[in-house]
């Protein structure tokens, strides 16, 4: 597969929608996450990431705006142990309590489908860092509708061990912006991983689209220790 530029996909699409994009850093020493969304509506737009215990959670912005939190309010980013999960909704917390009573990460999934936002059914995307005893390996998974057909739901689960360093793998729910959106196709995509985490945070969010991006949350585990730094930035302040 060609390594592709994430800033230039960033900025050639104006609505990738929500994205995650996990990998590890050239120098070999950190795993690293990173979580952004956007939104067209005004709902979608009046949101804020905030921290909750170890991970994060979607906030209303103004809740007087707020319409449906349904699809909208979810924890992004939950830890169970040594694991890091990242989606882009309330599966987050099926993979957190399935996987807390010992199933796996696909098990927990095959008990979801896609979100049930017609005509859309917007791909529900996670994935999932381990980090242990010096090793790092993740997984990330989409579901997703069968080419708009919401009576098929088609999974797809795509597993990394031991990363190759200066990696990562970027899967998002839409192709681009249209009406109904088109979801994402195929692997996820091979993208370079830089050791500076601020420079990664500030190209990330300076590439996505200036009208629909709403957030973004980056976080860098350091693969020895299990010791984490992490970034929120949000539109709406």
């Amino acid at each position: 597969m060609e390594k592709i530029s994430l800033e230039q996909e960033l900025r050639s699409n104006a609505y990738p929608g929500r994205g995650i994009i996990l990998g590890k850093t050239p120098d070999g020493k950190s795993a690293v996450a990173a979580y952004f969304i956007m939104g067209r509506s005004e709902n979608s737009r009046n949101r804020i990431f905030v921290e909750e215990g170890e991970g994060i959670r979607t906030e209303a912005f103004d809740p007087s705006k707020l319409s449906d939190p349904s699809l909208i309010i979810y924890a992004p980013v939950r830890v169970l142990g040594n694991k890091t999960i990242v989606t882009n909704g309330d599966q987050t917390d099926t993979i957190y309590e399935k996987m807390d009573k010992q199933q796996t990460f696909e098990q927990a999934l095959r008990t979801r489908e896609f979100e049930p936002d017609a005509p859309n059914y917007t791909p529900r995307i996670s994935g999932i860092m381990h980090v242990a005893d010096g090793e790092y390996n993740y997984a990330m998974s989409i579901l997703k509708s069968n080419n708009g057909n919401p009576d098929s739901c088609n999974r797809y689960t795509f597993a990394y061990s031991n990363p190759v360093a200066g990696e990562g793998h970027f899967i998002h729910t839409y192709q681009g912006d249209g009406n109904p959106l088109p979801s994402f196709e195929g692997e996820p995509k091979l993208v370079e991983i830089p050791n500076d985490m601020k420079g990664f945070t500030d190209m990330l969010w300076d590439s996505l689209n200036e009208a629909n991006k709403v957030s973004l949350f980056v976080r860098y585990i350091d693969i020895a220790t299990g010791r984490y730094t992490s970034a929120i930035v949000n539109k709406n302040k």
